[in-house]
């Protein structure tokens, strides 16, 4: 029997094999497999084929929203009329919202992944008796394994 299971990085991966190797399964049969970290930068802008959940037009609309209504009413009162006024203002909303997401991801949400330094994870494959897999499942999931698979041979 084959257990596969995802970890991260951490003492507690260490922890699981040392244990796995104290409970009787040889240290031959412990395989893990570190995974590389992604080495280029993610697209800003989602494409027709991918998209990445985070919308850059979202602050823009509600600004521009707002803008629109403000700049409609304050119209009223200038030479060009509501309507010119509105319009220009709900485009200035816009583009203002727009610029305000692509900064909070170019500058912040950056800082934040690098501050962070998250690591890759850590594939360990144990390779057992079948009535061992209980056991190293067990041993496997008390160390905090993100996931975790059985395979029968």
């Amino acid at each position: 029997m084959q257990l596969f299971s995802t970890f991260e990085n951490t003492l507690f991966l260490e922890m699981a094999i040392s244990t796995l190797e104290k409970k009787g399964v040889k240290k031959e049969n412990i395989y893990a497999v570190a995974l590389d970290n992604r080495t280029e930068e993610r697209n800003l802008f989602d494409s027709i084929h991918n998209s990445d959940g985070t919308s850059m037009i979202d602050i823009g609309i509600a600004l521009a929203t707002a803008f629109s209504v403000i700049g409609t009413s304050i119209g009223f009162e200038l030479a060009w009329g509501p309507i010119f006024w509105g319009i220009m203002s709900a485009f200035i909303g816009f583009v203002l919202g727009v610029a305000i997401r692509l900064f909070t991801e170019k500058v912040l949400k950056k800082q934040k992944r690098v501050l962070r330094g998250k690591q890759s994870e850590v594939i360990l494959i144990v390779d057992c008796d079948d009535s061992q897999g209980e056991l190293v499942e067990n041993i496997l999931w008390e160390h905090l394994a993100l996931g975790v698979a059985k395979v029968k041979k």
